[in-house]
């Protein structure tokens, strides 16, 4: 098993890494949460059939009562109606500010029910189960919790730290490739903003059963990354901005698109390539940096171009989160391993896009 801590004072928890994992999971659940005597695992329609009942088992062996709630699968589920009946189903079960919830599923699971949880009674425990790669390396750790809004992604939300975070790399036996592939596209960025030796590595698995043969260490230095980052802006005022390479444009790219047609590893895929494509041409970015990331999400069958006219994407970017007042921070590699933060003025980004 790996372990690596994320130091947040008060809110610091641990991430743990281990083929295997989730039986044992009720029994740490309740060695972190001693007080805790009923436990609501929020899932979707995909993951719950294969790992809901086998974590209700590991909670109820460790002596908590089990509500399972289950929403239908798709970013189409992450708004506010679907947060609201999971509320009302967490209140119906007679969940307690000292009971626990767990997410159990990918990236719209744990966006939906952390917010679900950091909303329940102003906020009781939460620990993610993340199943799909994306989840894994990315959105389960940081604390970022919320649902999309019609005006664009992750509008409404929260800032809600989980008390652990469990990640059980088998169960990523069941991923579907293209999903496989979508958790892929977060992991170059990490190699593209911090850790070039990632990026190489990523590049160098021959095929997909080599990469989940070593797939624990390829996790944990994901996590790690974030970790470090997160420890010195919880909040995304600075440093951790850094992590949304390739989210401004690949974000606009989900949005026009209604959730329906790209997936949020695939939009990001597009957004590093097409924006660095941009800042090499402008002298920002190191020469052959753009055919090197091109390279790498080829291989793992991921979109470089949306299909769509640019200008047609401006008025979601308007709207993003990290647009602040006129003036909005993109992320611009000087090389892979070296992300910097750029800040804009709005009139300055379509010169970004191309």
């Amino acid at each position: 098993m790996q372990k690596i801590h994320v130091d947040l004072g008060p809110h610091a928890y641990d991430i743990e890494i281990a083929a295997g994992m989730l039986p044992g999971v009720g029994a740490k659940v309740a060695a972190l949460l001693p007080k805790a005597r009923k436990a609501a695992i929020i899932s979707d329609s995909n993951v719950a059939p294969l790992y809901a009942d086998a974590l209700a088992d590991s909670l109820a062996q460790a002596g908590l009562a089990v509500q399972q709630i289950v929403f239908p699968a798709g970013e189409q589920s992450k708004n506010i109606t679907v947060l609201s009946r999971v509320l009302e189903e967490l209140a119906q079960g007679g969940l307690t500010r000292s009971d626990v919830v767990l997410t159990l599923g990918g990236g719209v699971v744990g966006d939906l029910g952390g917010f679900a949880a950091a909303s329940y009674m102003r906020g009781v425990a939460f620990v993610q189960v993340p199943t799909s790669l994306l989840a894994q390396i990315d959105s389960s750790v940081g604390g970022k919790v919320a649902v999309d809004l019609q005006a664009g992604k992750n509008l409404a939300g929260a800032f809600y730290q989980p008390k652990a975070v469990f990640i059980d790399t088998d169960l990523l036996a069941t991923l579907p490739v293209r999903f496989l592939h979508d958790g892929l596209a977060e992991a170059v960025k990490y190699g593209c903003i911090k850790d070039a030796a990632l990026f190489e590595k990523l590049a160098g698995f021959a095929d997909d059963a080599e990469l989940l043969r070593d797939i624990g260490s390829v996790v944990a230095n994901c996590c790690a990354i974030k970790a470090r980052i997160v420890e010195q802006d919880e909040f995304d005022t600075g440093l951790r901005m850094l992590l949304n390479f390739g989210h401004t444009l690949g974000h606009a790219v989900e949005q026009h698109f209604g959730y329906s047609h790209f997936t949020h590893g695939e939009g990001v895929a597009i957004g590093m390539y097409q924006l660095t494509q941009r800042t090499e041409a402008m002298g920002l970015t190191a020469p052959g940096t753009a055919e090197r990331i091109k390279n790498v999400l080829l291989k793992y069958g991921l979109p470089l171009t949306a299909g769509v006219d640019k200008s047609l994407l401006l008025d979601a970017m308007a709207r993003d989160k990290k647009k602040n007042g006129s003036s909005i921070t993109l992320i611009v590699l000087k090389n892979i391993g070296e992300g910097t933060l750029r800040k804009l003025e709005w009139r300055q980004v379509p010169e970004y896009l191309g």
